[in-house]
């Protein structure tokens, strides 16, 4: 009997659900998935979770910022971010050394990210962001680079071809985004 109460707790605790409906065992796997990711020095030293009043070392706190969201996202693949998920995230939390940066400091890094070019806002909100880890332009000349490496330059062929196609998985392509494309021709 006792082993059974314990097992249904067990599941119990397993269906918890965060605030935004993720399951606390889907955040275990992503800090799992985040452990092979190489995390700069910065990362464990509790200060960086702290946004400075200094101005040039808040220059350099937010570039770091900025270059390990960027790694970080481009390691997962991921291309949206929730503002209010991502404090959640193992990017912003630290559960080792027990610090994590406050939603108004991850706005100022995605604002910092959004004057650099690898961040569009989904929603009036600003809400839901699209993370560039590459910016439209360095896809595009990524890709009329392999373009014109096979020789298909004035050739018709899908944003789909591009994204899941094997012979782009070399080049780098193959993780290409839709989004990169319908976000730079929707804030034109």
């Amino acid at each position: 009997m006792r082993g059974s109460a314990h097992s249904a707790t067990t599941r119990s605790k397993d269906r918890q659900r965060t605030p935004r409906g993720r399951s606390s065992a889907h955040q275990q796997d992503e800090y799992k998935s985040a452990m092979s990711f190489e995390w700069p020095w910065q990362y464990n030293f509790p200060p960086f979770f702290t946004l400075q009043p200094n101005v040039d070392t808040r220059q350099k706190q937010l570039a770091a910022w900025c270059s390990l969201v960027l790694s970080f996202c481009r390691h997962r693949k991921l291309y949206t971010l929730d503002v209010l998920e991502a404090q959640e995230s193992p990017v912003f939390n630290n559960k080792k050394i027990e610090r994590k940066l406050s939603v108004e400091a991850i706005q100022v890094v995605f604002e910092e990210l959004r004057k650099k070019g690898n961040l569009e806002w989904l929603d009036k909100s600003k809400s839901r962001c699209l993370i560039m880890w590459r910016r439209p332009e360095e896809w595009g000349k990524l890709i009329y680079q392999w373009v014109s490496k096979n020789g298909m330059v004035n050739s018709v062929f899908t944003l789909y071809e591009l994204s899941n196609g094997d012979d782009t998985e070399k080049e780098g392509i193959k993780v290409f985004h839709i989004s990169v494309v319908h976000c730079n021709t929707s804030a034109k």
